[in-house]
């Protein structure tokens, strides 16, 4: 059993032991203490070469492919820091992004059902359905995987000011197509621009409350105004790189004299022959997982001026399943984040200009029947400018689809006047809302632990599911 020393209300210590090479921190509370597997994976994170400090842990924490979902940890690049893709997952570059409209929730009550109708018909989901994007030939998606959100851009799919308020500015320099394999060009060649399936969404919501004004203001939003919130990843192409550069190095890590104990660690030193394959094949999903947010934000403003004639501002877009290369105290670090969210602090110079004095937007889906929060970065975050990035599950998704039925659960949202449009009953049934955490207790618990700030919360109004 996983021994936890309680340091403060909001963090827990494990010690090194046995081939730990750094301690394991969990930020939490009791009651949202996960399961026994998941502090596992922490400790087994903590036996990776090179690695500096802590395997950290956010509040969200669940058992994952590897690493924990909701870990983080940093090597040291000089070191013989390694890059493991189980640290990444399979939907590289999965994040979220907000927009917000010149539109209040009253203003837009009378319109919500033929707003979601148009939503549901606007935006392509499900396992292995195209998408809003159809590209003419392979150098489009080169140019998708090279550039990201900023060739959608160029082509028409947005306007200049989305990529300032993008991560990266919408696109991940180091990208190499070279190193995707053509199955996954061919995945990924008829899916830019959708949601995808599981836990991934586009939701209608208002901002139910306002806790720092100032910074609200900065980011945009007012009380009671409408947004949209958008939670996709890389489809299909990032989950096939994973697959490969996860075999991959799980053959070469004997070379490099590499034990780890669980074979979903597979891993291999960040400037070996694999690991800058991967990094390279990885910053080709992120680009693509950009392009994808860009593509589903377009879909949703001609949605919005159809039916409302408001527009969607872009708030800011961001990830929570990469692997970064960054400086810290002086050192060259591969930063990987698997279920958790960058938070930049104030001034940080990768801000956009207009945002600096206030720190990075940083956006925590809750649960369709719940709330959302918007965040931001904060100085002297203790886990490499990282915080949560959502609820967190504690039920499989075959427990959650055995506990409800999916019409059933549409009918009891309905009645509490959120719309669902759902691609499949199982799918809405496998994302109810006992299956998560209380986001509100996650949120406490960042917050608490100097992760993060608080900024406001967002209520449901309408959801389109994967």
């Amino acid at each position: 059993m996983v021994k936890l020393v309680q340091e403060t209300p909001f963090r827990f210590r494990i010690e090194r032991h046995g081939p730990m090479r750094v301690p394991g921190v969990v930020f939490t509370t009791p009651d949202l203490l996960p399961e026994e597997e998941a502090l596992r994976q922490v400790t087994n994170v903590a036996t990776l070469p090179g690695i500096v400090r802590a395997s950290y842990a956010m509040p969200d924490l669940h058992w994952g492919y590897g690493f924990p979902i909701g870990g983080v940890a940093a090597t040291d690049v000089a070191a013989g820091g390694v890059v493991s893709p189980g640290g990444v997952g399979f939907d590289i570059s999965c994040g979220v992004r907000l927009l917000a409209a010149d539109l209040l929730r009253e203003q837009l009550a009378p319109r919500l059902n033929r707003l979601m109708d148009e939503l549901d018909l606007a935006t392509p989901r499900g396992l292995g359905r195209g998408g809003v994007w159809p590209l003419p030939g392979s150098a489009q998606l080169d140019r998708v995987l090279r550039e990201g959100a900023r060739y959608a851009v160029e082509q028409g799919h947005g306007v200049p000011r989305d990529l300032d308020r993008c991560e990266d500015h919408g696109s991940v320099a180091g990208a190499d197509p070279a190193q995707v394999s053509g199955r996954a060009v061919e995945r990924g060649a008829v899916q830019v621009g959708s949601l995808g399936s599981g836990n991934h969404f586009l939701e209608v919501q208002a901002v139910a409350e306002i806790y720092d004004a100032e910074v609200a203001a900065a980011f945009g939003l007012r009380l009671g105004q409408v947004c949209v919130m958008i939670h996709c990843g890389s489809r299909g192409l990032g989950h096939q790189i994973c697959s490969e550069h996860v075999r991959s190095m799980d053959k070469a890590m004997a070379r490099y004299g590499i034990h780890v104990p669980d074979r979903q660690l597979a891993c291999a030193p960040v400037d070996s022959p694999e690991g800058r394959a991967y990094l390279g094949a990885m910053a080709a999903a992120a680009n693509y997982g950009r392009a994808n947010r860009q593509l589903l934000s377009e879909a949703a403003r001609r949605a919005f001026e159809r039916v409302t004639g408001a527009a969607l501002d872009l708030v800011y877009d961001v990830s929570h399943n990469m692997a970064k290369l960054e400086e810290h105290d002086g050192h060259r670090l591969c930063v990987h984040r698997k279920g958790a969210t960058l938070a930049l602090p104030p001034h940080h110079p990768g801000l956009p200009a207009d945002l600096a004095p206030f720190g990075q937007p940083v956006f925590i889906p809750g649960t369709m029947g719940t709330a959302s929060y918007v965040l931001t970065g904060v100085a002297g975050g203790p886990a490499f400018h990282s915080t949560c990035h959502g609820a967190g599950r504690v039920q499989s998704r075959h427990q959650a689809a055995r506990s409800i039925q999916g019409r059933d659960l549409r009918d009891r949202l309905e009645a509490r006047g959120i719309a669902v449009r759902a691609s499949s009953w199982r799918g809405l049934s496998e994302e109810t809302p006992t299956a998560y955490k209380d986001v509100d207790a996650v949120v406490a618990a960042g917050v608490g632990a100097g992760l993060c700030g608080n900024v406001a919360r967002l209520v449901p109004l309408g959801v389109v599911k994967g």
